[in-house]
């Protein structure tokens, strides 16, 4: 039996006037998805638990079958293991991203999903001027990129908010609090003073781009200790994202990391690869996880077009091409596809509200699903108020 989980980050979102009530999964044109969900079976899961913040660290964990409860520590120790950092048990690491700051206000959580080289260069900048024995920064990918801090004794509990959240406020009201917030403030503010003249930025104000002009730390912790994949399921398996978070939570679990020539993370990820190449790691694992960003990348710039258009090419460019690529070969296979979160366009950041999943293949009966949406997912009887649990039930079958 082959394994396909396939997640559409952030594809949930509420009812809009524009679209006549309907959500934009309502409106696109998924027949890859609406067929999974019509002739499988669907429902709902809440992949962030009570309490816990409605990020994707959160809910990939959930949906690879972790309790986020039991196992999450913070999204910095994640993203580290992905880039290679090792941490010691005086260790944190932070995300660390670059961000676009104009008048007091946070205006671009990702400084114009600045490009990797320009990235590269102005995190080695930043380390360059702030690095010591207990500080260290990291590039990582796009605005994406990590800082690692030794806590030499005493507390260490800052609280940091999401950039994503607080896209429009005013940075100082929401800048991190607690013991040790006093130390990151310092770094995030000098770095503005650092990075606003920067040649790097200079060319992105005129070229009139979003310039990378100061850091925001967020997201810390330790390293998490998490069971292996194949020790906890007794299965082979590879995991495929442009992201470090998830790539990073691969690694952990000692899912194989596929780097896919041309995903971005971003509108213009290779959609059709990351399925070519999910298809052949399938050919010598039992499971694979293909993880793409852009729909959540809308949601959060409030792109309804954007967002309906990343949905169609995940149906038909991802779903579509490992359904059909599965089918052809004759063997066993199931397929589980869902988003890890809500990513409305009104709000522009995540919530915690449950999503809908559908599943077929081999040992799954119909439960007459209409399509691949909340609306039709509201009304099945299935339904995982704890989303660690909803691998367990794909794997198992009915």
């Amino acid at each position: 039996m082959k394994y396909a989980v396939l997640v559409g980050d952030g594809m949930c979102d509420y009812p809009l006037e524009e679209l006549d009530r309907k959500t934009p999964l309502e409106a696109a044109k998924i027949p890859h998805m609406d067929f999974i969900a019509g002739e499988g079976i669907s429902g709902t899961v809440k992949t962030i638990p009570p309490h816990m913040s409605a990020g994707s660290d959160v809910a990939n964990l959930s949906i690879l079958g972790y309790d986020p409860v039991k196992y999450y520590t913070g999204r910095g120790p994640l993203e580290a293991a992905n880039l290679g950092v090792e941490l010691s048990d005086k260790d944190y690491a932070f995300r660390c991203n670059l961000i676009t700051e104009s008048d007091g206000i946070l205006v671009d959580y990702s400084a114009g999903h600045i490009g990797n080289k320009e990235a590269r260069a102005l995190m080695k900048f930043i380390d360059q001027k702030f690095s010591n024995e207990f500080i260290k920064f990291y590039p990582g990918t796009s605005y994406r990129n990590l800082m690692k801090i030794t806590v030499k004794e005493g507390s260490f509990t800052p609280h940091c908010k999401a950039p994503h959240d607080i896209i429009g406020s005013k940075i100082s009201q929401n800048l991190p609090t607690g013991k040790g917030a006093k130390l990151l403030i310092d770094l995030m503010t000098k770095s503005r003073e650092l990075l606003l003249n920067h040649e790097i930025n200079q060319v992105r104000v005129d070229l009139q781009e979003n310039p990378a002009n100061m850091i925001w730390l967020w997201g810390q912790g330790k390293t998490p200790k998490l069971e292996k994949f194949f020790k906890k399921f007794g299965l082979t398996g590879s995991i495929i994202s442009a992201v470090d978070l998830i790539k990073g939570i691969g690694k952990t679990i000692g899912l194989e990391v596929v780097d896919v020539p041309g995903a971005t993370g971003y509108y213009d990820t290779d959609y059709r690869a990351k399925a070519e190449y999910a298809l052949r790691a399938l050919e010598t694992k039992d499971f694979v996880f293909v993880h793409v960003e852009a729909p959540d990348e809308a949601g959060h710039a409030g792109d309804l077009r954007a967002k309906i258009s990343a949905i169609e090419n995940f149906d038909s460019k991802v779903v579509g091409k490992i359904f059909e690529g599965l089918k052809s070969r004759g063997e066993e296979f199931r397929i589980l596809v869902l988003p890890d979160h809500a990513t409305p366009i009104s709000l522009k950041t995540h919530t915690d509200d449950p999503v809908c999943f559908a599943i077929y293949g081999n040992g799954i009966s119909k439960n007459s699903t209409e399509a691949f949406n909340e609306k039709c997912a509201k009304e099945s009887s299935l339904r995982f108020k704890k989303g660690s649990q909803l691998l367990e039930f794909f794997l198992k079958g009915q």
